[in-house]
C-alpha cells in the first residue's frame, strides 16, 4: 500500500473535510480530527496537521492538495516538492496563463488548455515551452497545431474595457484573477463530463489571495486548483496555454495595428512612447483608449512628445 503525507494548516484541513464530506468515516484513530474512506484511498487528518493518504491512489490524491500544504512537503515559499511537481506533470490537467499585462498597446489575453494523459507526450513533442522563450514566428507555427490537438479556451480583455476596469479602481492582479477564473469556467464546461485531475495557474498571486479576488463571482473554479511559480515547467498544459495566449495576443496586435494605421510595438519602452505620440498627432488622444493601457507612464510621455513636435 502506498503512503503519502502532507502537513496542512487549519484552512487546508477545513477544505479537505468539506471536499470529502460524503466519504467521512465514523471510526477515527487516536489523535485524528477526521478520516475519509474510499475504495482507492484512505485519508486520515490528525490534530497535529499531518494528513496521511494511504492506498493505491494515495500519491495522486495528495497531489491535488499539495499547493495548499505547508513546510513538510513544500519549501517556505510554498513551492511544490520535487515529488509533487513530478506527480502533477503526469496528470491530466488544465493549465492557465496570461500575456499582455506588461505591454502598453494591446489587450490582456488569458488562455487555458486541457492536456490529458494520452496527449502529454504528443504536446511536448511539438516543442512546447514557455511562450517567453519563443519568438513570434515560432509561436505562429506551433500554436495552431496545439489548438487543433487540445481543448482550450481564451478570454480577451480589450483596451477599452481594461481602461474602464482600471478607472474603477481595480488592480491589474484582480483583473487577471477574474480573467483566469472565467476562462477556466469556459474550459471546464467545454470538456465535461471529463474532469481534470489538476488545474494549474501560472502564479501571479498566492492561492488564498487569488480566491479572495473572486469572492463576488457567480461561479468559481476551486477544486484541484494549484497556483505555482514557473508552472510551465510543472505541466505541459501551462506551456501550451502560454503559447495560445501569446498567439491570440499577436493576432489582436495585428488587428489593432490595422485599425490605427500604424504597426504597434510591443512592450513599454521608448519606441512605444514614440508610437503613441504619433497616434495622438494623427488620430487624436481618444484613439489611445481603444488600443492602449492608459494608466501606464507611456501616456504622459507620449503627450509630452506630441506637444513639443
Amino acid at each position: 500500500m502506498s503512503n503519502y503525507v502532507i502537513q496542512a494548516d487549519q484552512q487546508l484541513l477545513d477544505a479537505l473535510r468539506a471536499h470529502y464530506e460524503g466519504a467521512l468515516s465514523d471510526r477515527l484513530p487516536a489523535g485524528a480530527l477526521f478520516a475519509v474512506k474510499r475504495p482507492d484511498v484512505v485519508i486520515t487528518a490528525y490534530r497535529s496537521g499531518k494528513v496521511l493518504f494511504q492506498g493505491k491512489a494515495a500519491e495522486q490524491e495528495a497531489a491535488k492538495w499539495i499547493s495548499g500544504a505547508s513546510a513538510s512537503n513544500e519549501t517556505a515559499d510554498h513551492q511544490p516538492s520535487a515529488l509533487a511537481a513530478h506527480q502533477l506533470g503526469s496528470l491530466s490537467a488544465i493549465g492557465s496563463d496570461e500575456v499582455g499585462t506588461g505591454d502598453y498597446f494591446g489587450p490582456i489575453v488569458v488562455a487555458a488548455a486541457y492536456v490529458d494523459r494520452p496527449h502529454i507526450a504528443k504536446i511536448a513533442a511539438l516543442g512546447v515551452k514557455d511562450s517567453k522563450q519563443l519568438n513570434d514566428e515560432a509561436i505562429k507555427r506551433i500554436a495552431p497545431a496545439i489548438m487543433e490537438t487540445v481543448p482550450h479556451a481564451v478570454t480577451v480583455l480589450d483596451n477599452a474595457e481594461y481602461n474602464r476596469w482600471q478607472r474603477s479602481g481595480m488592480p491589474q492582479t484582480k483583473m487577471k484573477a477574474l480573467l483566469h477564473n472565467r476562462t477556466l469556467v469556459k474550459l471546464v464546461d467545454a470538456i465535461a463530463p471529463a474532469e481534470p485531475e489538476a488545474i494549474i495557474i501560472d502564479e501571479f498571486l498566492k492561492r488564498d489571495s487569488y480566491f479572495r479576488y473572486l469572492s463576488d463571482e457567480d461561479r468559481i473554479i476551486r477544486e484541484r486548483v494549484h497556483c505555482l511559480p514557473k508552472a510551465e515547467s510543472v505541466h505541459v498544459s501551462v506551456a501550451a496555454a502560454s503559447i495560445i495566449a501569446r498567439y491570440v495576443f499577436l493576432e489582436e496586435m495585428e488587428r489593432l495595428s490595422r485599425t490605427v494605421g500604424l504597426l504597434l510595438p510591443k512592450g513599454a519602452g521608448a519606441i512605444v512612447d514614440e508610437a503613441a505620440a504619433r497616434i495622438i498627432r494623427e488620430r487624436g488622444e481618444e484613439m489611445l483608449e481603444t488600443c492602449a493601457k492608459l494608466h501606464f507612464a507611456n501616456t504622459k510621455k507620449a503627450l509630452d512628445i506630441a506637444k513639443h513636435r
